[in-house]
């Protein structure tokens, strides 16, 4: 497994106590539920809970087969026992069904949020109920407050962690940096110096790099550009940026973006479409790194999946892909994180005791497990940030992905995805996209942007 960057002392990895909880005296609104304990799943006899034939259904962007099955097995495994059925549906239009579904009074009784933004909208218009004193316990026990945040809607937890994506990583080739003189960075400064020297060497070069992506191309320049704001300008400068307190045409952001763009140079890139926005973000990129195109791949934990199969991971062989945390400037350790949140639409005993177990290391343990047998053994896709998993279910590259974001001093979710819809997934993008092509200057790209940041 890849070292995380020395100055930080790995989290022990030791299980934890796991609660699964029930909510409120409520009645039921799916079926008639009955408790022995309004704080927990299980009493303090050790008796189970029966929730008497209820049905929990939940939502999700999540559609792939592996994925869906996973979570539909782990929560049923659990629940089935207790007189609970669990049925997760992935949607590929979640967000236009979810608006359609709870416009008509006709919600499931869970979804998982892609952006908290969206799960704060609606917490704001009473759609949304509040997580019982149960939930919101597994919550604080089993996650740090950075991620417990991401479910907190003006000081009422609202959500609950269920997914957890990594961003902010650098996939390498360990033995052909090895085979050519070269070490793994741990600060900024000689992650650069790194850069040049490839640059200067000649042959691969040092960045893969793609920003296509049909209608969201430029979205990686905005994951780039929101790695540079954490590492350069620290947490409360990301805070009120993605806000609108601190604006794109604020010097610190004009730096962050033009760090980017000075590393996006053709002398250090290797761009299979051509030109860098013309080279789709996935696939075409893990094959020219695979292929030794380039040295390294700023990415996010989901694109191991992207590499051809077959691809070592980890392995000690010549041609393993690993990866290496994006280094960062301050020595403040931080991680770009995005994923989903889960968010309940009503205060049922039964939604709330799914509510608490997916805040649970057990919850995340299962369905890893359970995703990698359902692919095989490949790469799952999937990752939790909750504390006291046992790191054995993980395969040694998603081991790393682990480390990484177990031992971050500060988290922050992914700023595009917490903008309103024109920024942080119109403008941002597009704008982006400009100043990548140089059509446009950091500064005229920056006005653009904010000029598009909505009046309320």
């Amino acid at each position: 497994m890849t070292k995380r960057w020395l100055k930080l002392a790995a989290v022990p990895l030791a299980l934890m106590f796991v609660i699964a909880a029930c909510g409120s005296d409520s009645d039921s609104g799916s079926s008639e539920t009955t408790a022995a304990s309004d704080d927990s799943a299980a009493s303090d006899g050790g008796e189970t809970m029966d929730f008497g034939g209820a049905e929990v259904t939940i939502t999700g962007s999540e559609r792939d087969d592996p994925s869906v099955a996973a979570i539909n097995d782990t929560l049923n495994e659990h629940f089935n026992p207790m007189g609970l059925t669990i049925t997760f549906a992935g949607d590929a239009d979640w967000e236009a069904n979810i608006n359609t579904q709870v416009q008509g009074g006709n919600p499931p009784n869970i979804s998982f949020f892609p952006q908290p933004g969206k799960l704060a909208d609606f917490a704001r218009q009473g759609f949304l109920q509040p997580l019982d004193d149960a939930a919101v316990a597994s919550i604080e026990a089993n996650w740090a407050p950075d991620f417990a945040a991401f479910g907190l809607v003006d000081g009422v937890q609202y959500g609950t962690p269920a997914k957890s994506d990594l961003k902010g990583i650098v996939f390498y080739k360990p033995a052909r940096f090895a085979a050519d003189g070269y070490e793994v960075p741990t600060t900024f400064e000689e992650f650069q110096a790194l850069v040049d020297t490839m640059a200067a060497a000649g042959g691969s070069k040092p960045l893969c790099v793609g920003i296509e992506s049909g209608t969201a191309t430029g979205w990686m320049f905005t994951d780039w550009t929101e790695d540079m704001v954490l590492r350069q300008w620290g947490g409360e400068v990301y805070d009120g940026w993605v806000t609108n307190e601190v604006k794109f045409a604020d010097e610190r952001i004009q730096e962050s973006m033009q760090t980017v763009l000075d590393l996006w140079t053709e002398q250090n890139v290797f761009a299979a479409g051509g030109t860098i926005s013309a080279t789709n973000f996935g696939a075409p990129v893990a094959e020219s790194h695979l292929a030794d195109d380039c040295y390294m791949v700023r990415h996010s934990n989901f694109f191991a999946g992207l590499y051809p199969a077959g691809t070592a991971f980890a392995d000690g062989s010549d041609n393993a892909i690993d990866v290496f945390y994006f280094p960062d400037i301050n020595g403040d350790g931080p991680v770009l994180t995005a994923g989903t949140i889960a968010g309940a639409f009503d205060s049922d005993p039964a939604t709330m005791a799914v509510m608490a177990y997916l805040a649970t290391p057990e919850y995340a343990q299962i369905r890893q497990g359970k995703q990698t047998a359902n692919l095989d053994g490949s790469i799952s896709g999937y990752l939790s940030g909750a504390k006291g998993q046992d790191p054995s279910v993980y395969q040694p590259l998603e081991q790393s992905f682990l480390e990484i974001l177990s031992t971050a001093d500060f988290v922050r979710f992914d700023g595009g995805d917490l903008m309103p819809a024109d920024v942080g997934s119109g403008s941002f993008w597009s704008e982006g996209t400009s100043m990548v092509n140089g059509d446009k200057t950091v500064a005229e790209g920056a006005a653009a942007i904010d000029a598009t940041w909505p009046s309320s």
